[in-house]
């Protein structure tokens, strides 16, 4: 498995491999929450210059990309303070790569990026409702910080925030 950085020219299938890797949880939430989730996942924040969009290849094909932003960086709309460490954001790997080590090789090279540029910590933010990804932050030693949570779509689910000490 190759990590690396996201080629221009690769970013529409990135936002379309996001999406269909998201659409699992649809089921799971009310459309609202589906509809702002989307556009999230959707967003062209991911081509900020500040932004790290890294993604896994395996046999020349792409099977997962993450987004690594930077710090005091608005990264969710306003909805919570400018973090003071990095976050990785829009974590997403093709339903048939699951299980493979592609999400956990996405976010230690995050890691490893936020450890480079001299952070002391990395943080992101995930749905309730995603019990698989909550239990790998979880096992890579994410813990919650539940001042930093927020309810996205004012529907009652909440996003839930971590952070790790690097």
């Amino acid at each position: 498995m190759i990590i690396r950085d996201a080629k221009k020219e690769e970013i529409p299938f990135i936002r379309e491999q996001r999406v269909r890797a998201y659409e699992d949880h649809v089921a799971k939430i009310p459309q609202g929450h589906w509809q702002e989730l989307k556009k999230a996942i959707q967003s062209e924040a991911d081509t900020d210059p500040s932004v790290d969009l890294i993604v896994a290849e395996t046999n020349g094909k792409l099977v997962g990309s993450v987004a690594l932003f930077p710090s005091k960086m608005d990264a969710y709309d306003g909805k919570i303070d400018e973090l003071d460490y990095p976050e990785i954001r829009m974590l997403a790997v093709a339903r048939e790569a699951r299980g493979k080590g592609a999400a956990k090789s996405l976010i230690n090279e995050c890691m490893k990026r936020a450890k480079a540029k001299g952070y002391q910590s990395i943080g992101l933010h995930t749905g309730e409702f995603m019990h698989d990804a909550r239990m790998l932050y979880e096992n890579l030693g994410f813990a919650r910080v539940p001042e930093y949570d927020f309810v996205p779509a004012e529907d009652g689910i909440k996003v839930l925030a971590f952070r790790l000490s690097l």
